[in-house]
């Protein structure tokens, strides 16, 4: 009779790593990314600051594998209460700005992504052999939920929205847009980019790129293919989309090509009047100067991924199939696009007005109301 043979499973041999040294490696990794394509580093940099912030907090001398849920609930609580370094101190040793009568302290916005940060950092910790369990699953601590964007953030309406096109899409320079702001000196011919102000407001309101991808796009990313003008979007994780240009959006882009400032060496296609590709921060200032157009009525502050949260908001109340907004908004995954969906004033409303299930009801009235009383 033939015995069966026994597997004995031994225990994980455990890389007995310091929390700094775990970092280094990890962030190390991470940066190695970005040459990839498959992280950006501006995100690279947000999980290597992170990671530093844990590091300190933590301590660096500790053993990873030795960290306990409790342990990661204490440097999550220890950052909450971590002054926002972004606001200014004024004379007094004081934060500047509003007092709320609180302690000031990170943001939901902020607690949340440094709870990513570390989660990644030990998601890799597991599955490199630094940690025998992710002590992120006996974490208890958990930013408090977001009340709604912020008012900037939010998207547009419909009036609001196409009062900003209309003004990115109108020929010519009003007279405000020739003088600086602030100081009302007249700005050189050679210094006027109403023409470009207006492609970088038609492509963030109608396409809904991330500012990081507008800022990188170049000249040969856009092509025509049967007539049709497309712009191949590099996206994050390395990933590639081909977006159609609507007409005036081509149009907007002709009429750039024709005054672009760069030589035939500069790949970038925004530029500034120096020639130099333009930094992200300097879409926001693009987008308040075409704002100065637009009638006080419709006027409302925006940033860049507020005009993104505006394509998805008016794609999908349109009736836009939700895959075909993924595909422009550039999301792997259907579930995503709940992020970028804001409610417009009276939608419901118009939703009820025009129930599906009620049109044949409704065509019947109109018909009897048309065939007048029987004789």
């Amino acid at each position: 009779m033939r015995l069966g043979t026994v597997s004995i499973m031994l225990p994980v041999q455990v890389n007995r790593l310091t929390v700094q040294e775990a970092a280094d490696r990890y962030v190390e990794l991470v940066r190695a990314k970005t040459v990839t394509g498959a992280l950006s580093p501006a995100t690279a940099e947000v999980y290597a600051r992170d990671v530093a912030t844990f590091v300190r907090l933590a301590g660096p001398d500790r053993v990873l594998d030795d960290l306990t849920g409790e342990d990661v609930d204490a440097v999550l609580l220890a950052f909450a209460r971590k002054p926002d370094e972004r606001r200014k101190i004024n004379g007094r040793g004081e934060a500047a700005g509003k007092s709320t009568g609180k302690e000031p302290g990170q943001s939901a916005a902020s607690q949340a992504r440094f709870r990513r940060s570390v989660s990644a950092l030990f998601r890799h910790a597991t599955s490199a052999g630094w940690v025998h369990l992710d002590p992120m699953a006996a974490s208890s601590v958990r930013a408090r939920e977001r009340g709604g964007l912020r008012p900037e953030r939010r998207a547009l309406t419909r009036e609001q929205a196409e009062g900003l096109i209309e003004a990115a899409a109108s020929p010519g320079a009003p007279p405000a847009e020739a003088t600086d702001s602030g100081s009302g000196r007249r700005r050189r011919a050679d210094q006027r980019t109403e023409v470009r102000d207006a492609l970088v407001v038609l492509l963030l309101t109608t396409l809904g790129p991330r500012v990081s991808e507008l800022v990188r796009a170049n000249v040969e990313d856009f092509y025509t293919n049967d007539g049709v003008r497309y712009w191949r979007i590099f996206g994050k994780g390395g990933r590639t989309r081909d977006v159609p240009l609507p007409d005036v959006v081509a149009v907007a882009l002709d009429a750039y090509l024709a005054v672009r400032a760069g030589g035939d060496g500069e790949k970038a296609l925004l530029l500034s009047w120096r020639g130099r590709r333009l930094a992200r921060g300097d879409v926001q200032a693009v987008i308040d100067r075409v704002q100065r157009q637009v009638d006080p009525g419709r006027r409302r502050e925006v940033t860049p991924h507020g005009l993104r949260h505006t394509t998805a908001t008016h794609l999908l109340a349109d009736g836009t199939d939700m895959d075909a907004v993924r595909r422009v908004l550039g999301h792997s995954d259907l579930s995503t696009l709940g992020r970028y969906r804001d409610d417009l004033p009276g939608e419901l409303e118009v939703a009820m007005g025009s129930h599906p299930l009620l049109r044949r009801r409704r065509g019947q009235a109109v018909q009897d109301d048309e065939a007048g009383p029987d004789t």
